[in-house]
């Protein structure tokens, strides 16, 4: 396989990989427990928390959910930060090659 025909494919590679985490970015998730639903974008971020206890009033509920996906959201973005100081590196090697 000559260098031409390498950079191709690389290249087509590349875009078959950015058009699925688009994909993956553009679809929601559920997530289900006994008393906890939840529905995530593909970019990790909540979209919904339902809580499912009736023991608790409504206001105490929505509350409770808010603070939830505050926190929730706060973690899953110190997960993105750490990936990209941990693997940014890569990233940019992959990307220069292209």
């Amino acid at each position: 396989m000559n260098m031409n025909a390498l950079m191709q494919q690389a290249q087509k590679m590349k875009k078959d990989m950015e058009k699925k985490q688009q994909e993956i970015e553009s679809s929601t998730y559920e997530g289900h427990s006994e008393f906890v639903d939840v529905v995530v974008y593909g970019t990790k971020k909540i979209k919904s928390i339902k809580i499912n206890q009736k023991s608790l009033d409504e206001e105490d509920i929505e509350i409770l959910e808010d603070m939830i996906k505050i926190a929730m959201n706060d973690a899953l973005s110190k997960v993105d930060k750490d990936t990209e100081d941990k693997m940014g590196i890569y990233a940019k090697q992959f990307g220069g090659l292209m």
